[in-house]
């Protein structure tokens, strides 16, 4: 599986490039030509540079708890947190989502230590991630994980209404290790987590989570 441990996400070097180009094309011509008129879109490009350097930051996280805890796969704010019947495991399971805005981190990381059993992409639409169509129409990727003592949990990525390019790194065989990085997703999304029904959540509507920290339940 490829390893993604950069500061910044490697994906986000073609967009920094071009924004730092842009950046410098403009500055420069801005200053030989002596022209504030021209500064002003100068200015500009260097907001979209910081953006883009902080939209694909990468920052290390240390998981907290023990094995049997739980750990948020992304940075945002928990949309849903009830049982449903309908999931990738083909059981009844506790979901929980979790908003990615632009302004999140979007690296992806595991929520347990596990082997990769599935891996599945679907085709969809591009519906507002908060909106509950999403998780069964939007573009997606799922991930069923299954522990050492045979515990199955399956996480989700959705595309949003400006994301639309998905990316997970592990295959089926792959093993995860709890609050490694699996993938991204650019430009705002969700996740989707699904946990044995009988999992208590931790978290409520409204929390902020960060990746590979905040403990969501506790599998026992």
């Amino acid at each position: 599986m490829n390893r993604n441990n950069g500061i910044i996400a490697r994906e986000g070097y073609p967009y920094i490039t071009y924004a730092a180009g842009l950046t410098l094309f403009l500055v420069c011509v801005s200053y030989g030509l002596h022209s504030l008129v021209l500064a002003i879109p100068a200015v500009i490009a260097a907001i979209l540079l910081i953006f883009v350097i902080s939209f694909f930051r990468n920052p290390e996280r240390t998981p907290r708890g023990d094995e049997q805890s739980v750990i948020a796969p992304a940075d945002g704010t928990v949309i849903v947190a009830e049982r449903v019947s309908e999931t990738p495991l083909g059981t009844e399971a506790l979901k929980i989502s979790i908003f990615m805005s632009v302004f999140n981190v979007h690296v992806n990381r595991a929520p347990l230590t596990g082997r990769v059993v599935e891996v599945d992409y679907h085709e969809g639409k591009f519906y507002d991630a908060r909106d509950g169509r999403a998780s069964s129409e939007n573009e997606r990727n799922g991930v069923v994980l299954e522990t050492t003592a045979g515990v199955r949990i399956a996480f989700v990525q959705i595309a949003g209404l400006i994301a639309r390019r998905i990316i997970c790194y592990p295959a089926i065989g792959d093993l995860l290790q709890r609050g490694e990085r699996y993938g991204l997703i650019r430009f705002g999304s969700r996740v989707d987590i699904y946990l044995p029904p009988e999992v208590q959540p931790l978290v409520k509507l409204g929390d902020h989570t960060v990746a590979g920290e905040t403990v969501l339940g506790r599998l026992g």
